[in-house]
């Protein structure tokens, strides 16, 4: 558990009384703002629920298969048939974008007549 689900916790567990049921200590303080206006990343909600307001919200998912680099002159001398080499072996994982951002990487499914991704890998980032 973290320490700031402790707090809330024992906030909760004490009838609302400031930290450690002294009544004389002050309530929990409302979140603080960064500089830049935006909560802190601590005052961010914890549970599901709190996330509601964003679930309707619209993403692009994008799965990548390979990447290859050309010039124009040879870009423009492809044609209907033509084969573009990718940075990719057969087998290897896929990058998995959300929002032009890497989460993950998978393997190609085919689901029915459709192609899909499994996801094998969740990519954990620091921003």
């Amino acid at each position: 558990m973290a320490e700031d689900d402790f707090e809330l916790g024992e906030f909760a567990s004490n009838g609302g009384e400031g930290s450690g049921g002294n009544p004389d200590a002050p309530p929990p303080s409302a979140p603080t703002a960064s500089p830049s206006g935006l909560p802190e990343v601590n005052d961010l909600p914890k549970s599901a629920r709190d996330l509601e307001a964003v679930y309707d919200i619209p993403v692009t998912v994008s799965a990548v298969l390979g990447k290859a680099t050309m010039q124009v002159s040879q870009l423009l001398r492809l044609g209907r048939g033509a084969v573009i080499e990718l940075d990719r072996k057969v087998g290897e994982a896929i990058d998995i974008y959300v929002n032009n951002r890497l989460v993950a990487r998978g393997e190609v499914v085919v689901v029915e007549d459709r192609l899909g991704v499994t996801m094998t890998e969740i990519i954990k980032t620091d921003r």
